[in-house]
This record gives structure tokens, C-alpha cells and sequence, in this order.
């Protein structure tokens, strides 16, 4: 279990998409640690989504809804942001985690797949931004917003042109919509993993070695370590950081 001291978010809603596993299940379970209730959002995976939402229920004694929605169809989003207030009443913390991690040589990529995978980071964004952002707003208590980026764009990676697209533009996305929700006192940044150690499905292809990527700190990062810094982002101590892309990849790349 994560004990960060204090509940600074005990009370107030997060939801975070794909957060059955990996990255953002750990997400989950750091908000949950600060008190924040918690929505449990995958695309396919029921029993992922309603096993995370009862550990956390179970480990940090806060409220969790698991719901299957996916990011990419609007109506879908718009009733799990009806079911986030009907449960909840207010929603404090989005994290847009949900990403494809697809593999295919340029120029054998079909558009289906490079839409794929841009429809689910870019169009997911959009899609889960605007509808819980907008009860945000309504709410008049502030909060944060907190997008999945990565290293692929910053240092291109081969087979993955539509990963290296899609995460490029929501840097783009993040520092515009920071600007837009300043006023409204959301801060809005992205964080950027690097190598971090996750199961991967077939459709990623095989993870490259320490060697390949040229790691100074010479591991891969762990899940808390990503987890941590949403966070810190989403806490009261990370209030005044907005319109920042955060890297977490062991030095590989250096902002």
C-alpha cells in the first residue's frame, strides 16, 4: 500500500481512463492514497476495472466506480461523466491515460491503424477533457487535469509514426487547454514516461533493452514513479505547475 500522509484530496472525484493495469491502475491507487474517490474507466477489460476499483475501495477505504467506456466515443464518455456526478456529485482530477501502443513500419501502416491509435490519444483526450472538464467549471472548486504523454516523439522510435503523432499533439493539446482553464484555477499538464517496467500486449512488439535506448540511469522506471508525479500534480503542492510536459525517463531525454 502507498501511505503519502496526508488526504489532501479526500472528499473530491478523480477519474482516470485505462486504469485497470499498468501505469494507470498505479495512478489510481496513488489518488485513492491522498482520499480522493475514485472512477475506474477501461474499454474492454471488466474484470480489470472492477478489481482495481475494489482494491482500492479495500486498501484506501475511499469510493470507487468501475465503468467501461470507450474514450473515443463521446456518448460512451458522456455517461460515464453523468454516472461520475450521480455518484459523486463534483469532479476534481481528470488523468487521460488511455493509449494504443501499436507497432507497424510506416509504410506498411494502415490508415485504420494510424487513426487507431490517434483517435484514442488525441480524440480520447478531447472527448474526456471536455466532458468531465466541463462539470469541472460548473463546479467552481478548481482541480487538475493530468495527460499521458511519452518519450516516442521526442526521440522518434521506430514502427511507431502514429504514436509519435498522436503524443505529439497532446503536448500541444495540454499547453492550449492549460490557457483555456487557467482562469477557471485547473492546471493542466502532461507527464512522459520513459522505459517503465509494465506488461505489454503482442500488439507493442518487443520492449528495447536498456542498451538500445541508452539509459544513464541504466533501469527501467517503475509505475510509482510515473504515479507519483500525477500525484504531486493533482495535489495541492502542484496547483501552481500548469502547461508543463514533465519527462520521467531516466535521462534518456533531457528537457
Amino acid at each position: 500500500m502507498i501511505d503519502p500522509g496526508a488526504k489532501s484530496l479526500k472528499g473530491k472525484t478523480a477519474v482516470v481512463t485505462g486504469a485497470g493495469k499498468n501505469i494507470g491502475r498505479h495512478i489510481a491507487e496513488h489518488l485513492a492514497a491522498i482520499g480522493a474517490n475514485v472512477v475506474v474507466n477501461g474499454r474492454g477489460d471488466q474484470a480489470a476495472v472492477e478489481e482495481t476499483a475494489a482494491a482500492l475501495k479495500k486498501d484506501y477505504g475511499v469510493e470507487a466506480l468501475p465503468f467501461l467506456a470507450d474514450v473515443t466515443d463521446r456518448a460512451a464518455v458522456d455517461r460515464m461523466a453523468a454516472a461520475a456526478m450521480d455518484a459523486f456529485g463534483r469532479i476534481d482530477v481528470v488523468v487521460s491515460n488511455a493509449a494504443l501502443r501499436n507497432q507497424q513500419p510506416f509504410l506498411e501502416m494502415s490508415y485504420e491503424e494510424w487513426r487507431n491509435v490517434l483517435g484514442v490519444a488525441l480524440d480520447g483526450a478531447f472527448n474526456v477533457c471536455q466532458a468531465f472538464g466541463r462539470h469541472m467549471v460548473a463546479g467552481g472548486n478548481g482541480g487538475s487535469i493530468v495527460t499521458l504523454s511519452g518519450i516516442s516523439n521526442r526521440v522518434g522510435t521506430l514502427n511507431r509514426i502514429h504514436v509519435n503523432a498522436a503524443k505529439a499533439g497532446l503536448e500541444g493539446f495540454t499547453r492550449g487547454l492549460s490557457l483555456e482553464l487557467a482562469p477557471h484555477r485547473i492546471n493542466v499538464n502532461s507527464v512522459a514516461p520513459g522505459m517503465i517496467d509494465t506488461s505489454r500486449g503482442a500488439s507493442a512488439g518487443a520492449r528495447p533493452s536498456l542498451g538500445d535506448r541508452g539509459v544513464p540511469l541504466d533501469r527501467m522506471g517503475t509505475p510509482d514513479e510515473i504515479a507519483g508525479l500525477v500525484r504531486f500534480l493533482c495535489s495541492p503542492e502542484g496547483a501552481y505547475t500548469t502547461g508543463q510536459t514533465i519527462h520521467v525517463n531516466g535521462g534518456v531525454y533531457m528537457s
